[in-house]
């Protein structure tokens, strides 16, 4: 237990056999719970996972492979079927440091709901982050920034997470992602409900292990759903659960923004392949939209700022 609280750790694991020992092994004390979700691995990941010997440990085992939000979810509804109080979710691949945990507990226990890793608050461990990683966490940054509305927490793809039961029971966990946009999905629902989130300053540590998240996939996919999850929360939480000039700002904002833009980058390239000037009256037609939406999209950007406060 931590500080009275029964603690579950979920450990998602596809074809992990060589790493998920080691994550076991070092699982500390305060845990009561450890559940082992075998998301359909073919290299007896869940065999490796028994072999450990710990009376705490028990597997769940699926015969087809969900996803790591799948599988996490899984082990979330597992852990409150046993009545778990703080759960926590760490790979199985050996890049998260299960001694850590407790520091990622702590903040559940003084009135926050949510806790995750943030690797950027320690600059010496970021020289081990592949640059690949680096650059790519940037971007999902403030990409996940604007889609949750959490503007003051950082490393959104960090997986080593914890959340309190409460908080897991609030959320309709259905609606979450089960890729491994599991992370940034689940931020975009919590902020629907108000709830607290803490980054907590943890190491990771990098291999031989091979991530199966690929640069191509986050390109192809992360945007489109970061884009609908955005209004999905902006809808959410400042039209139907409590109407906000927030979400006023943001309906009209971002339409006269996009129309002032795109009218105006059209505008500008049929004057250069016409030769012909613009006229005021449309140029004014591109610039009076474009200033009055970007003016209610920043007041709207302020607002949440000083609301994730």
């Amino acid at each position: 237990m931590f500080r009275g609280k029964r603690v579950a750790v979920v450990v998602p694991a596809l074809d992990e056999a060589d790493h998920i020992g080691g994550v076991l092994r070092r699982m500390p004390e305060c845990v009561d719970l450890v559940i082992v979700v075998d998301d359909g691995s073919q290299d007896g990941t869940a065999a490796a996972a028994q072999s450990v010997g710990d009376a705490r440990v028990s597997v769940l085992r699926h015969a087809r492979p969900t996803g790591v939000g799948g599988a996490t979810i899984a082990g979330m509804r597992a852990a409150l079927e046993r009545g778990a109080e703080l759960i926590a979710k760490i790979d199985g691949d050996g890049q998260m440091d299960p001694v850590l945990l407790p520091s990622l507990l702590a903040p559940l226990c003084e009135g926050y709901g949510y806790a995750k890793g943030n690797r950027f608050l320690r600059p010496d461990a970021l020289r081990e982050m592949p640059r690949l990683r680096l650059v790519g966490n940037f971007l999902l940054t403030f990409l996940t920034k604007l889609a949750s509305g959490y503007w003051r927490v950082f490393d959104p793809q960090n997986g080593y997470v914890a959340a309190s039961a409460d908080v897991l029971r609030r959320l309709d966990l259905e609606r979450i992602a089960r890729d491994f946009f599991f992370e940034n999905d689940m931020l975009i629902h919590l902020n629907v409900h108000g709830v607290r989130v803490q980054d907590v300053p943890l190491d990771a540590r990098y291999g031989a292990e091979q991530s199966s998240l690929r640069v191509r996939r986050v390109l192809l996919t992360f945007p489109y759903k970061l884009c609908r999850g955005f209004w999905y929360r902006v809808y959410e939480k400042y039209v139907l659960r409590d109407f906000s000039p927030i979400g006023v700002f943001w309906f009209l904002g971002a339409p006269l923004l996009a129309w002032g833009g795109a009218f105006g980058l059209w505008t500008w390239i049929r004057s250069l392949l016409t030769g012909h000037p613009a006229t005021t009256g449309t140029v004014m037609l591109s610039v009076l939209p474009f200033l009055l939406g970007f003016e209610l999209v920043l007041q709207a950007i302020i607002l949440e700022i000083r609301e994730s406060g």
